[in-house]
């Protein structure tokens, strides 16, 4: 009898290139996925926003962080930040076209688990309530 040891073709194409630890995806898996960097892109994918409109967008968000998430979108090449010179400053965030390709991968996952998240936070309370 004969055992065949063809290996199986990866279900992803690109899995050895996001597993490694090294791997630079990672990073940028971890800036994009990040609670506030999914809140910030899909925001943006509204259109340019101030500061101020972003704040009160991403309830909780601290002065901090959004700063923070900015600043890490806008190296990673995915927000524009448009400083005014005028009195008083003003500046707007809005999304290059990497940006603008990225959130439209991000709007179909987003509104899913926006549909789906009343159903699978009960359904884990549920479980967390029975075992406590």
């Amino acid at each position: 009898m004969k055992v065949s040891t063809q290996e199986k073709a990866p279900a992803f194409p690109f899995a050895d290139g996001i597993f490694p630890a090294g791997c630079p995806s990672r990073i940028v898996l971890d800036h994009v996925t990040s609670k506030w960097g999914v809140l910030i892109l899909v925001a943006l994918s509204e259109g340019p926003q101030r500061w101020s409109e972003l704040r009160r967008r991403a309830e909780g968000i601290s002065e901090k962080m959004l700063a923070q998430t900015l600043k890490t979108l806008e190296a990673d090449g995915f927000v524009r930040r448009d400083a005014q010179p005028i009195i008083p400053p003003r500046v707007d965030y809005s999304l290059t076209g990497s940006g603008q390709e990225l959130a439209a991968l991000l709007l179909p996952l987003v509104s899913w688990i926006a549909g789906h998240a009343d159903s699978i936070v009960g359904r884990s309370g549920k479980a967390a309530g029975a075992g406590g």
